[in-house]
């Protein structure tokens, strides 16, 4: 299971020893720093650049300039370890506009501490040094350096933040890239508000406890469920504070073939269920069907598509214009959005801009494009919807109806029968094609009820062919033919390098992958502009320095071997998550050359993984004074388990070692 409600126990992390002034992380005060902490370590990660000693957050409802808001504070202390540990003392910090209100940074103090002659040095922040810099209309970030920062450092930062609204609760990652040693969070929530907790990741909490007590609000509030005008309002109310300690958090880092840390870092958010005034209770997307209810109405999303359409039902009418069938309406209006609208490639779940604006101006965000897909394919009268989704790297939707695990907008259009995805943001992508970022599982069709659709790896299958003939010419050099059709991904890559580079780009970077061993000449790259389909990549090839006239070496692989391992480490504590299901086929036809016999020539092999999950094969033989091989690893799944890691290794081992394998020829005597 992916997320785990925090009142369950998580499982156990690495144990490690540090100096037991640290091991009461909780009880931190700025400025006070023990001597024994400078010479904090972490046994378990030598190798880490900094190390977390403490960090403590909270969050409260408080009444700020006479209305309720949430107060967020946090301090951090550091060790630095080594000079890569520096980016620890240079804090950002980020600030969003919501309504007229800016969220406000205050309070913020900043240290470092060094050893000098044996007694301790404090370099203190200057206000005059805390910068801001401006991203947009909708936010700021606050930047500042901590001084005097050098390796062996103690460093330590605090700051509160003020959100001028209620319904959100800040976050907390309890795991970093560091080791931590102790990091805590508390939060108090009244008991007028109900907020969805939601846990994950792998560590156990060593506090995880609650109190209630009393506190008093004065806000504004609408009385009768919303019914009534906005009215001030003082009240006293239970307050149940939750706190959470975790203690020798082992660090988490991004590894090869993972969607995203994000999924697995240990971490809590919350999600506003309900409040509750007098009485009365009122829901907050605390289910799908709410959830979509709220996007529909939405100005920025649903609304958005059904408001003044006038100029939808033009431009509708001019694409579709002699179209017969709803696959040729989809198809036309599909294409004419991706090549006549260009993407500024920001994400966003809403429309950044009005819809006529994105058709007028012929740009648009991906969620500004693709939701004007949806508005011209309805026009069509076509059943279409938007899709909301997270990409690998945002993380995994959670099973809860929280509208920020998503980040992405794509399209799905109902033709005979079946759901077609479309991504209109990427001009060359195919019709139902999408890019591997949004293979990602859980996503939701924006309809009535929130429809759960899968748009997993474990659904995309990827297939790669490659075919190679050769032979030796008179001048005594291997010559041959090269044609590949490599899979759909490897094709948009290569439209886009040639769209970038032209054909002659594209050419250089052929020959300069192979170096002076091969020369290529007339290459093409056949099928660019059939975008439902890979490409196909043709070129004549010229093997140099295959031996001396006695013996010859061939590497049967043609570089499109496996030169390593693609899993390095040794362990692995999280899924392998490929972008899709692999099967990789690769065949060469060798003519041996006249007068020469085979010497040596690799073994075939069969290789199977788990069974049924995969396997890998390579048969070759000697036939009729030609040598004919074949590779191919083919794959049943993308996404594969922890226990699997090892075998999985195991088996990409096999295929390094036989792919390397060569083929020897020798002078007949």
């Amino acid at each position: 299971m992916r997320y785990q409600s925090v009142a369950l126990a998580f499982i156990a992390s690495c144990l490690l020893s540090v100096a037991a002034v640290a091991q009461d992380g909780s009880k931190m005060k700025f400025g006070k720093v023990d001597p024994a902490e400078f010479n904090l370590s972490f046994d378990k990660d030598t190798g880490a650049h900094a190390i977390l000693i403490s960090e403590i957050g909270s969050s409260s409802f408080e009444t700020t300039k006479g209305d309720l808001g949430v107060v967020f504070r946090v301090h951090r202390r550091y060790k630095v370890v080594d000079k890569a540990g520096f980016e620890y003392g240079e804090v950002s910090i980020s600030l969003d506009k919501v309504g007229r209100d800016m969220e406000e940074v205050s309070k913020i103090k900043a240290a470092s501490y060094n050893m000098e002659n044996g007694k301790m040095v404090t370099s203190t922040l200057d206000s005059k040094d805390i910068f801001t810099e401006k991203v947009d209309d909708m936010g700021e970030i606050k930047k500042f350096a901590i001084p005097g920062v050098k390796v062996g450092s103690i460093i330590e930062y605090s700051y509160t933040i003020t959100y001028p609204y209620w319904h959100l609760i800040p976050a907390w990652k309890f795991q970093h890239s560091i080791p931590t040693l102790w990091s805590e969070y508390t939060v108090g929530i009244p008991e007028f508000t109900r907020f969805m907790r939601v846990g994950q990741g792998y560590i156990d909490f060593e506090v995880n406890s609650k109190r209630d007590y009393r506190a008093s609000y004065n806000f504004r509030y609408e009385p009768q469920g919303g019914a009534g005008a906005s009215q001030n309002y003082t009240m006293t109310a239970n307050v149940t504070e939750f706190r959470l300690g975790a203690r020798n958090v082992m660090p988490i880092r991004p590894e090869s073939f993972i969607t995203s840390v994000n999924n697995y870092v240990a971490q809590i958010k919350f999600q506003l269920a309900a409040t509750n005034f007098d009485g009365v209770e009122k829901a907050y997307s605390n289910t799908w069907p709410k959830l979509m209810e709220e996007l529909n109405k939405n100005q920025e999303f649903g609304a958005a598509m059904e408001k003044n359409n006038n100029f939808m039902d033009n431009t509708t009418n001019d694409i579709i214009k002699g179209a017969t069938t709803d696959e040729e309406k989809a198809r036309r209006i599909f294409n004419w959005v991706k090549s006549n609208v260009v993407c500024t490639d920001d994400r966003a779940l809403g429309t950044t801009q009005k819809l006529k604006t994105t058709l007028t101006s012929k740009k648009g965000a991906v969620s500004d494009i693709n939701l004007l897909l949806v508005g011209l394919l309805r026009r069509a009268n076509l059943n279409a919807y938007p899709v909301i989704l997270s990409t690998r790297d945002h993380g995994y939707v959670s099973f809860y109806p929280l509208l920020s695990s998503f980040n992405y907008v794509i399209a799905v259009v109902e033709i005979d029968g079946q759901q077609v995805k479309l991504d209109a943001s990427h001009p060359l992508l195919g019709f139902n094609k999408l890019m591997p970022e949004t293979y990602n599982g859980d996503a939701r069709v924006v309809d009535g009820i929130g429809t759960a659709i899968s748009i997993s790896a474990d659904s995309l299958r990827e297939i790669a062919i490659t075919t190679i003939s050769m032979e030796r010419n008179a001048e005594g050099a291997f010559v041959g033919k090269f044609q590949k059709r490599p899979t759909y991904l490897q094709s948009y890559n290569i439209r886009n390098t040639i769209k970038d580079k032209k054909l002659e780009g594209y050419k250089e970077s052929l020959q300069k992958a192979f170096g002076e061993e091969i020369e290529i000449s007339n290459a093409t790259v056949a099928d660019l502009d059939s975008l439902d389909a890979s490409v196909m990549v043709d070129y004549d090839f010229k093997m140099n320095n295959a031996g001396n006239d006695d013996i010859l070496y061939i590497k049967p692989m043609m570089g499109e071997e496996y030169k390593h391992n693609i899993f390095k480490s040794e362990e692995r504590k999280f899924p392998v998550e490929m972008n899709a299901v692999m099967d990789e086929i690769y065949t060469l036809n060798l003519a041996i050359p006249e007068g020469y016999v085979v010497d040596e020539l690799p073994k075939s092999s069969m290789v199977k993984f788990n069974d049924d999950e995969g396997f890998f094969q390579y048969l070759i033989q000697d036939v009729g004074g030609r040598i004919q091989m074949r590779s191919r690893i083919k794959f049943n799944k993308a996404t594969f388990l922890p226990e699997d890691y090892a075998s999985l290794r195991e088996f990409y081992d096999v295929v390094v070692k036989k792919q390397a394998e060569q083929i020897v020829l020798k002078k007949k005597a």
